[in-house]
């Protein structure tokens, strides 16, 4: 089947309009935001300097699930994306648990965002109540995403373009202090000048992942754009390897330095652990500077995973698994129904945070990441299934990657390994405890209102390896 024909393969009404470039600065928009900015002091907490090996142990299972979502999707650039995956090659089932699964993470991600800009905003405006920078910002974004997709791809490629430029100028200036500038308080002797490296132990690092698969959540969104994208299988190639190496470089080398500079015991006790550093070295303006940078990086990963969570309900409805009214698009492109209806994370957000101000952030990264790693659980699970179809069919997919099966296989395991002993953690417990029923009623759902609609779009998947119908 040709890019330009199939039931999905234009999307469903969305134009191919995104480059490879827009598409790896989405998936960087998504990925590089609180969760490096600030969920990266949770991490540290939990696991002390040895968080650098729970940040690589994720980068792994992060390019494996990634490997998978490029393989596949070179070959099924079409909206729905692993949704669709997952119904094609594991079942009706699997794809609607896992369209919904990664729903949810987004959902209760744009939420956690948000309100993290209104807890920024603080620092300029003290006597203004942060929950009107989060309605403002809310409104601004929800514009966005409602207007075309060039309108989105061209506010998302300057916003992580100002991000990866910040993160960029961190390193260059971090590495001169850690490693030119001859300062004795700067060095590898400050990851353990507090505590031991292995501060939280072996548990520690192990549930620090945690962390870093929050921070890493995002990468995902390029096979999502792939049915908006000129020439997709050409950009999904390019921007995945750009992707991969730029999160490395900004999640490792940031983490690195930071802790170089400043001991654990001041990154646990100020703000943003890029704040701290700045605060530390005693650069002028550093805290309103990088205020900003740390604004612009929220409002840039809500703006692509509201983008990634109207179009997985937009991909729901198109095989009667939501309401027909979150498929339709509008004139210009956009599924603007989808887009306000997967905002319901705000109000959310903005619940868990009055309530519980200082362990807000904590709180919602736990509902998060339960929808994150499961849907990631799924990707590598429908990606076996689909090697093992073009294997008994006698055919090879477009693009491959080596390793397989056991690159998918081990992410599969570590994945599992992650969401059985979130339990055991003090600050995940939560993952579990909202994941565990959150899947009861949605395959009650699926028993009720999924089955009748497997009948009535019982063609929408197409049949073959490479998606001909």
């Amino acid at each position: 089947m040709s890019e330009s024909t199939g039931p999905d393969a234009t999307g469903g009404g969305l134009k191919r309009t995104l480059g490879s470039g827009q598409m790896s600065m989405i998936a960087l928009g998504g990925a590089i935001g609180t969760g490096l900015f600030m969920g990266s002091k949770l991490g540290i907490e939990m696991a002390g300097s040895s968080v650098i090996l729970s940040y690589v142990l994720g980068g792994l299972i992060a390019l494996l699930v990634m490997g998978a979502l490029a393989e596949m999707t070179v070959q099924h650039p079409v909206s729905g994306s692993f949704g669709l995956f997952a119904q094609k090659y594991l079942g009706n089932y699997a794809g609607f648990m896992t369209r919904y699964l990664y729903w949810s993470a987004l959902v209760l991600a744009v939420g956690t965002e948000v309100s993290v800009v209104g807890q920024y905003m603080q620092l300029w405006f003290p006597q203004v109540q942060p929950l009107l920078w989060v309605v403002l910002f809310s409104v601004a974004l929800l514009g966005v995403n409602m207007s075309n997709v060039r309108a989105f791809g061209s506010t998302e490629y300057w916003f992580s373009a100002i991000k990866v430029f910040a993160v960029l100028a961190f390193i260059i200036v971090a590495g001169w202090l850690v490693l030119g500038s001859g300062n004795p308080d700067y060095g590898v002797a400050n990851y353990t000048a507090q505590a031991p490296f292995f501060a939280g132990g072996p548990l520690g690092v192990w549930g620090a992942v945690i962390v870093a698969i929050f921070s890493y959540m995002g990468v995902e969104v390029i096979a999502i754009a792939a049915a908006e994208a000129r020439q997709p299988r050409v950009a999904v190639r390019r921007a995945f390897k750009v992707t991969f190496l730029r999160l490395l470089l900004f999640y490792i080398a940031t983490l690195g330095l930071i802790l170089c500079i400043a001991p654990r015991d001041e990154l646990l006790n100020g703000g943003s652990p890029f704040v701290t550093v700045m605060q530390v070295v005693g650069i002028p303006y550093a805290d309103s500077v990088l205020n900003f940078v740390l604004i612009v990086a929220a409002l840039s990963a809500m703006n692509a995973q509201l983008y990634a969570a109207s179009r997985t309900l937009k991909s729901l409805s198109e095989v009667g698994y939501a309401p027909a009214l979150s498929g339709r698009v509008a004139a210009n492109g956009a599924p603007v129904h989808a887009v306000w209806m997967s905002a319901g994370g705000i109000a959310v957000a903005a619940v868990v945070y009055a309530l519980v101000p200082e362990g807000g952030m904590g709180i919602m990264i736990s509902l998060a990441t339960f929808g994150a790693m499961a849907t990631w659980l799924m990707i590598l699970l429908s990606h076996v299934a689909f090697r093992r179809r073009h294997r008994q069919q006698g055919t090879t997919p477009d693009f491959r990657l080596p390793g397989f099966p056991a690159g998918s296989l081990l992410g599969a395991l570590l994945l599992a390994g992650l969401l059985v002993t979130s339990l055991f953690t003090e600050q995940f417990r939560l993952t579990l405890v909202f994941g565990v029923p959150f899947v009861v009623v949605i395959s009650i759902i699926y028993r009720f209102l999924g089955r009748r609609a497997d009948k009535l779009h019982s063609g929408t998947v197409a049949s073959g390896p490479s998606g001909t119908s």
